[in-house]
């Protein structure tokens, strides 16, 4: 079970590391070809971006280095609130089919994962 919640934590901290460098870095410019990203202040869309690249090192860093191991479910649970409101998102721009389904597929790991490691935890 260690294996599978390390592997789950370890893709969802690449891709939604991924996701969040973007959104934290990426011009304004670029990111409003994207028609979710046009619906939300610039502000909005930075602070969504330092989430998930926070959301990512508190899937890993805590577990890997055995401090305030905590975190990692709490990372985990974040990140599945985010996903639960990026699939609202979507939902609502009518933009169901392309993303919603990637959301619900990341939602549905990070809820793995916090389960996952809050059993370990307790």
């Amino acid at each position: 079970m260690n294996i599978a919640l390390w592997l789950a934590a370890g893709a969802l901290a690449l891709i939604i590391g991924a996701a969040g460098y973007m959104k934290a870095f990426v011009s304004i410019e670029e990111l409003r070809k994207m028609p979710w990203a046009a619906k939300f202040p610039a502000h909005i869309v930075r602070a969504i971006g330092v989430s998930e690249l926070l959301g990512a090192i508190g899937l890993v860093l805590p577990q890997a280095t055995n401090i305030a191991e905590i975190l990692t479910p709490l990372a985990a649970a974040g990140l599945a609130v985010l996903m639960l409101g990026a699939t609202v998102t979507h939902i609502r721009i009518k933009d169901a089919a392309s993303a919603s389904i990637t959301t619900l597929v990341l939602l549905g790991i990070a809820v793995f994962v916090a389960i996952g490691r809050f059993a370990g935890v307790a």
